[in-house]
């Protein structure tokens, strides 16, 4: 675990805060601001909960079973049974990543002072993130509406020393059993604080959080790769003139056209041809690239946008609304739980991903093929026919590009009914949001299959170099720097798994990038 701590207060949280604690370990501790905002919800909720009226998550049932109120000895049983009875998800475990995302994010609004729980329940849920406990959370379970239910049912389930988690040593044990051994008492839920911790869309927003960081990085890898395979082909790189994608000023096109302009700087091979045939234009994969990747871009940043929002949000239902204006403080239900905002992005960029795998996969099959590659070889073969060269990993490429079309599918225009009809219109955003995970591994395979093809290419031009003509510096460090990552080159045929997967880990790693900008200095 990392020793770097983040100081969790009523507002603030960023979204690398939630990448840091995600996947870095970084330990959280709450601020003496949240402390006094949570103090005074707390007080709020205490006084209502004393009242003969009835209000909703405080001294009522819940969701269809609302109308009932209940009796102040049977509330700390209510708490207890509502996260009880929602653990109640199904199929493979989620990444250890996503749970502690989401255990943050609720974290992060339970110290939003909104939500009405003692500051010991949020001083638990610290303490389980800083000992590396782990809650077994499934993969269905969540409608993404009245949050992600099941998912924080689970790791409310864990606050109580209850179910399973799995410890810092990856084993799954008791919860009881890890609560104890790092000497963390389980919480006894008071009014409201069950329902406080099962109502946000925090599986959502840290799945979209952790995609937007993950895509920042493909986007720039996809330019890379783009610009290598347009070297390959002898493509020309006047079409990535900065007044050409200024007439269009979409932001993004223009940082793709500028980052593949810097990857060819100083290179031999762009504008020669190698067959009698003359070339006005390249192929629409080759020259509109910048088009599609800095339309993935801008649709990133939006998403970017839509998640900081939510980020500044404090999702609860209901929700405590502090005292202002000489109104004293009140419970006010609402619907800030639905997932709809979330869902859209989520979906959106799912879109993006699949078209921008789509052209990728297109120009791997430009370099393969003889006939449209322009004086390679077929399949980037030794010896074509009895070496079959890169024919099968184009394959391997085109399966995932159609397992991306597929996910490319939304999920957020579907909705089903739940809770009675109490629930009778779903965001579906947990699902969204579990695709696009799916969809962002896809893609970097997909990019990493390109890399493998357009390096190899640019071997094989090597009978330019008696001309003058070579690769840009660029092109030359990415092929050092991914020969000695383990992936390949061109020859005799070989098992071509383990070229594959040391291509994906170099792009998914940032390697990639990072070999890169050693030449150009930072691309957009």
């Amino acid at each position: 675990m990392a020793m770097h701590s983040l100081v969790v207060g009523p507002s603030g949280t960023t979204p690398a805060d939630v990448v840091a604690v995600a996947r870095h370990g970084a330990r959280v501790e709450l601020s003496p601001a949240a402390r006094t905002a949570m103090a005074a919800a707390r007080a709020a909720v205490e006084d209502l909960a004393a009242r003969p009226e009835p209000v909703y998550g405080v001294s009522t049932g819940f969701g269809a079973l609302a109308v009932r109120h209940i009796s102040p000895e049977l509330r700390a049983r209510l708490q207890r049974n509502i996260v009880r009875s929602h653990a109640a998800g199904m199929g493979p475990r989620v990444e250890r990543e996503v749970v502690r995302a989401l255990m943050f994010l609720r974290l992060k609004t339970l110290a939003s002072g909104h939500t009405g729980v003692r500051p010991e329940v949020a001083d638990t849920m610290a303490a389980v993130l800083n000992a590396g406990i782990t809650p077994v959370v499934h993969e269905y379970g969540s409608l993404g509406c009245s949050g992600d239910l099941a998912p924080l049912s689970h790791c409310a389930l864990t606050l109580m020393g209850e179910g399973e988690a799995e410890g810092p040593d990856g084993r799954i044990r008791p919860a009881a059993e890890l609560l104890a051994e790092h000497g963390i008492s389980p919480v006894v839920l008071r009014e409201k604080e069950g329902l406080a911790l099962l109502n946000g869309t925090d599986g959502m927003l840290g799945m979209l959080l952790m995609a937007c960081a993950d895509l920042a990085g493909l986007f720039t890898a996809a330019d890379i790769t783009a610009a290598l395979t347009l070297e390959a082909l002898l493509g020309t790189d006047r079409v990535l003139a900065p007044e050409l994608h200024a007439i269009r000023p979409h932001p993004g096109q223009a940082v793709s056209a500028a980052n593949m302009l810097r990857v060819l700087a100083g290179s031999g091979l762009t504008g020669h041809h190698q067959d009698d045939a003359p070339r006005v234009q390249d192929a629409y994969s080759v020259r509109c690239a910048p088009q599609v990747t800095g339309a993935g871009r801008d649709t990133l940043e939006h998403a970017r946008r839509v998640a900081g929002y939510e980020l500044a949000a404090a999702v609860d239902n209901p929700v405590v609304v502090p005292a202002a204006g000489g109104r004293p403080a009140r419970v006010e239900s609402n619907g800030n739980f639905h997932g709809a905002p979330l869902g859209y992005v989520l979906d959106f960029l799912a879109i993006a991903v699949a078209d921008l795998a789509s052209i990728t996969e297109r120009r791997t099959d430009r370099l393969l093929d003889k006939n449209r590659s322009h004086g390679l070889p077929p399949f980037l073969a030794g010896d074509a026919g009895v070496d079959s060269g890169l024919m099968i990993a184009q394959y391997t490429q085109a399966a995932l590009v159609s397992e991306l079309k597929r996910l490319a599918v939304p999920a957020s225009v579907d909705s089903i009914p739940s809770s009675a009809m109490q629930e009778d219109h779903v965001s579906m955003g947990w699902s969204a949001a579990r695709k696009l995970r799916t969809a962002v591994a896809g893609l970097t395979r997909v990019i990493a299959v390109e890399l493998c093809a357009a390096t190899r290419a640019l071997e094989l031009r090597d009978g330019l170099a008696a001309q003058g003509l070579r690769p840009g510096p660029a092109a030359r460090a990415v092929l050092e720097a991914v020969r000695a990552a383990g992936v390949g080159g061109a020859g005799e045929d070989r098992y071509l798994a383990p070229d594959l997967a040391a291509a994906e880990e170099f792009v998914r790693a940032g390697s990639l990038v990072a070999a890169t900008e050693a030449v150009t200095g930072p691309l957009g």
